[in-house]
């Protein structure tokens, strides 16, 4: 269990964040009078996504491998944090569309509608709850690999190695 209390623990902060996040988001007007601009707005979360799985790999690296890391070993650090983030995710959709923001499907799915983006069928079977559940765990995964593997590439170190004593 201690291999991985690291990459937990960054993804419960992760969560957290997303949640925090989705706030934001309601609180900007974002999922309703504005979720015309959402789409691309929601992209502002990226750095921040960014930023936690810097955080975790530089952890593991400072805590766990004594300031030495591979690429390998970055990168199974990144996953196995995207892999805990994508089990949380239902969690925290269901959080969101029940409680931050339980108004978010009838108003993406108006939006779609009335603007002739998507047909009725097309944005029930898109925006719902299972569909955001699917969608929530698999883009974090694959976010997350795809981050890891940029991220595990900076943050490798070598240990110095140990200069030998010479006699004059």
């Amino acid at each position: 269990m201690k291999k991985i209390n690291i990459e937990l623990k960054w993804a419960i902060l992760f969560t957290i964040m997303f949640l925090a996040w989705m706030l934001l988001e309601k609180t900007l007007g974002w999922h309703d009078e504005k979720i015309a601009d959402h789409s691309w707005l929601t992209l502002f979360f990226i750095p921040f996504a960014v930023l936690l799985s810097v955080l975790t790999i530089r952890e593991k690296r400072r805590r766990y491998y004594k300031g030495s890391i591979t690429w390998l070993q970055a990168f199974k650090a990144g996953v196995l944090m995207s892999l805990f983030v994508a089990i949380l995710s239902p969690i925290a959709q269901y959080i969101t569309h029940n409680y931050i923001t339980p108004e978010y499907f009838v108003n993406v799915k108006n939006h779609s509608i009335t603007n002739q983006l998507m047909t009725i069928e097309a944005a029930n079977e898109a925006f719902n709850i299972n569909s955001y559940f699917w969608q929530a765990a698999i883009g974090a995964f694959i976010g997350g690999v795809i981050t890891s593997a940029i991220v595990a590439f900076f943050a490798q170190r070598k240990r110095p190695k140990k200069a030998k004593n010479k006699i004059d």
